[in-house]
């Protein structure tokens, strides 16, 4: 009787998801090629338009998109200063550049800009409830700062579906600001479901029921000592509307840089100008490609035309914007953090 051979199982391929990344990659590439032949014509004028710039308003668009990262940087001072820390504006700004460029340029980078977020802020005396209410209530800040400005664009559009989404953001914002604040004044509300979502999330660990709780209690502690004057929250919450307002600021100057105001930039309004930003931004939310290239660029361009450009100028002010709010603006960011970090290892 002879023995039956044992085989080995097969090997395991390399997971799924491992492919969609390049998939992705050369689907986005495809797409690129595609546009590019189709848009030859246009894009060779716009090359031309680019090589002869208003060197004067280059300058004004750029000015404009640091006064953006500014405004963005004293909206999280305004913040945690509000909250009971104060740092420089200088502190701020660098802050503001380096994870803005983890953001946009690393896979999975808003987890990265979180995280270099919080220990800078730490580093700067920040507890930990103040960091991460900060960060927090920064990036809603400026998520709804962008949506209001989109709605305001659309109502001056004489956009009626625009008055109901703003109505509806109104009572959304409402709605959520006498909840945080019912949850400040009685956090004890937060008691039963935290214990039954920590109980939940310790059995899966494999630990005991009330693992971690005075800890947890102890952070809600800090967070309902945080008091933020309203005056304080107002400005913040002006200096996010004024971030994306200097960055459509921007692009209306490349707009004017290139020339196109020849071929049609005279038919473009503001509000127009104003949408066609809007929508390049919240194709911006969608994290295909690092920066969204290609993707927020091709919105801003779609935008641009449909607002009254022709397409050789709106894409040689594509172009221009994004050689300031990306090229420019993510390489000092990146020079920013390796100059943090230089400073973090020597002391």
């Amino acid at each position: 009787m002879t023995a039956t051979p044992v085989t080995a199982p097969p090997a395991a391929g390399p997971p799924k998801w491992r492919y969609r990344g390049p998939l992705v990659a050369v689907a986005v590439l495809i797409v690129l090629a595609v546009e590019i032949v189709v848009g030859w014509s246009a894009l060779h004028q716009a090359i031309g338009q680019l090589r002869a710039p208003h060197w004067g308003w280059v300058a004004a668009a750029l000015a404009a998109e640091i006064a953006s990262m500014g405004t963005y940087a004293r909206m999280q001072r305004a913040l945690l200063r509000g909250a009971g820390t104060k740092v420089s504006v200088r502190r701020h700004v660098a802050m503001a550049y380096a994870s803005h460029s983890l953001s946009v340029t690393l896979p999975g980078g808003p987890l990265f800009s979180t995280s270099f977020n919080f220990r800078q802020m730490r580093r700067y005396g920040a507890s930990p409830a103040e960091a991460s209410w900060c960060i927090a209530i920064s990036g809603a800040l400026s998520s709804g700062a962008l949506i209001l400005v989109g709605a305001v664009g659309g109502i001056l559009a004489r956009n009626t579906g625009s008055w109901r989404s703003l109505i509806g953001y109104g009572v959304a914002a409402i709605a959520v600001t006498a909840a945080v604040r019912l949850i400040a004044v009685r956090p004890r509300l937060l008691e039963r479901p935290v214990r039954a979502l920590l109980g939940g999330v310790n059995r899966v660990r494999r630990r005991p029921p009330q693992h971690g709780a005075d800890r947890l209690f102890g952070f809600v502690v800090q967070l309902r000592a945080i008091r933020v004057h309203p005056a304080r929250f107002a400005l913040a919450a002006a200096l996010a509307c004024a971030n994306w307002l200097f960055d459509a600021l921007c692009l209306w100057m490349c707009c004017v840089a290139v020339e196109v105001d020849r071929i049609g930039a005279d038919r473009i309004s503001a509000v127009h100008l104003l949408i066609a930003y809007c929508a390049g931004m919240a194709a911006a939310s969608v994290p295909v490609v690092p920066g969204g290239l290609g993707v927020v660029d091709g919105a801003l361009v779609l935008g641009l035309v449909a607002g009254g450009l022709d397409s050789a100028g709106a894409v040689a002010a594509v172009v221009l914007y994004r050689l300031i709010s990306f090229g420019f603006i993510i390489g000092t960011g990146w020079l920013v953090w390796l100059l943090l970090r230089h400073r973090h290892r020597s002391t």
